[in-house]
């Protein structure tokens, strides 16, 4: 959002009409899926197989791929995104002293302006995860489909964390007057509370046989999670830089730039 023009109210303004819009064509597209499936005993019957059986019965080869190239598009910016989102993690991390080999990770390429390493790093493993996990099965189960129920319930608890802050925080002096673009404290009270039980109401399915491993893939992150932290890192990690530490990689982003032929704003 820095780069983006009155991003104090575009931004939410886009986030939102994007969940809209979203819902509004997702629904028709599903509407659409199902009255056009033949038969739905035979569909039951196809399992995960079913979007494609389905096409193959009703939809004219032209169209049919027409349909699966714009699935196929619209997944790799999906996934695009994601690999943006997560290399921009780990340079954030690293560049904090977060992660194991933050010295590499965390270096911006003079040339292509970008944390390269961080990237590839995000690139590499995302694939490795997901080919991986088509090799695997865990209890008869293929570990992809618990991998992506477990990947679902990770998003939303991502989600959930800062939803229940904000209802936490709003009306205390952290958090005391809205932004320029609101819905006002009733209605984000309210749409807070129902996106919070949508998030448990996905979790639930999420963990339904036979993706019950991803609870306990899910419960088994968490003790880790609080293992390492109270364990290791919380004597070690710093957290984001304050004071003079600002001010130092201020200057030596200043130095970078000047490096590399500019003079920065």
């Amino acid at each position: 959002s820095e780069e983006t023009i009155k991003a104090a109210s575009s931004v939410p303004r886009a986030m939102v009409m994007s969940v809209i819009w979203s819902a509004v064509f997702g629904y028709l597209f599903l509407a659409a899926f199902v009255l056009m499936i033949p038969n739905m005993d035979d569909a039951a019957k196809q399992g995960w197989n079913v979007f494609f059986w389905a096409f193959d019965q009703r939809v004219s080869p032209g169209i049919k791929e027409f349909v699966y190239l714009v699935v196929f598009v619209a997944q790799l910016l999906c996934g695009l995104a994601t690999v943006t989102s997560a290399s921009r993690m780990i340079f954030a991390f690293s560049r904090d002293g977060g992660l194991p080999g933050s010295a590499a990770l965390a270096k911006v390429s003079p040339t292509y302006r970008t944390p390269v390493a961080a990237i590839w790093t995000a690139s590499i493993l995302s694939v490795l995860f997901v080919w991986g996990s088509t090799l695997v099965s865990v209890a008869g189960t293929s570990a992809y489909t618990i991998v992506v129920s477990c990947t679902v319930i990770f998003l939303f608890l991502s989600f959930t964390v800062p939803i229940v802050l904000g209802m936490l925080a709003w009306g205390t002096p952290k958090w005391d007057k809205m932004g320029p673009w609101n819905m006002g404290r009733g209605v984000f009270m309210l749409f807070a509370f129902l996106s919070i039980v949508s998030m448990i109401l996905i979790f639930i399915i999420g963990i339904q046989p036979p993706n019950d491993w991803a609870l306990y893939i899910t419960v088994g992150f968490f003790i880790l999670t609080a293992v390492v932290w109270f364990g290791f890192e919380k004597r070690r990690f710093q957290g984001p830089p304050l004071g003079d530490i600002i001010a130092a990689r201020q200057a030596a982003i200043k130095a970078a730039e000047q490096a590399v032929g500019e003079t920065g704003h």
